[in-house]
């Protein structure tokens, strides 16, 4: 998992509330169990036309935000269905984090698991990048787990929640086996004493 620690980069807006899982990518990419190659579905109903040109009204084909790495999501984001393929899909376009003023907890949880660092933020801070970013493309937002805030182009910060255990893991760039494994010594160290 790719490690996590603070991270500079410009944000694309969908300021669009309860966003579902299926939205963010449809049904028939889930026949992969491959991460690599979903970001080329993300949000494809809503990016592409029927005939499969890009709408050119939708934020992900505006080159005004290509490269971007946050994503400024609305309320609720990634409720519905379960699927990990929906963080498998948004980290491989690129994406490190997501902003909202809430997650579905499956989502949630599935992208901490996944190295997409998921961000609360309250409402009035939340509007306040939304507004930024939507204003000025070009603006760059820094986001610091270690302090939990993100901090914003006109000098302001926001903080953020995060359970210790998701931020330790994001940190170091491991996943919960990766954890798990990082007390090889000890286990085998109390394996050898219960012989």
């Amino acid at each position: 998992m790719a490690q996590f620690t603070t991270l500079t980069a410009r944000a694309l807006p969908l300021p669009v509330d309860n966003i579902d899982t299926d939205q963010i990518i449809p049904a028939r990419y889930l026949k992969t169990t491959d991460k690599t190659g979903l970001g080329s579905g993300l949000f494809a109903d809503w990016r592409y036309q029927v005939e499969g040109a890009p709408r050119p009204d939708f934020p992900l084909n505006d080159e005004r935000y290509a490269g971007a790495q946050i994503l400024v999501a609305g309320d609720n984001f990634a409720c519905g269905s379960s699927r990990e393929h929906a963080p498998w899909a948004l980290a491989d376009y690129g994406f490190r984090a997501v902003i909202s003023t809430s997650f579905a907890d499956i989502f949630r949880n599935n992208s901490l698991k996944n190295g997409l660092l998921p961000i609360i933020l309250e409402p009035n801070a939340h509007a306040a990048v939304l507004r930024m970013v939507t204003e000025d493309p070009a603006c760059a937002l820094t986001i610091d787990l270690a302090s939990q805030q993100v901090h914003l182009p006109d000098g302001s910060q926001a903080s953020f929640p995060i359970d210790a255990f998701s931020k330790q893991c994001l940190l170091n760039g491991i996943d919960e086996l990766g954890y798990l494994l990082s007390f090889e010594e000890q286990i085998a160290s109390f394996e050898a004493v219960q012989r």
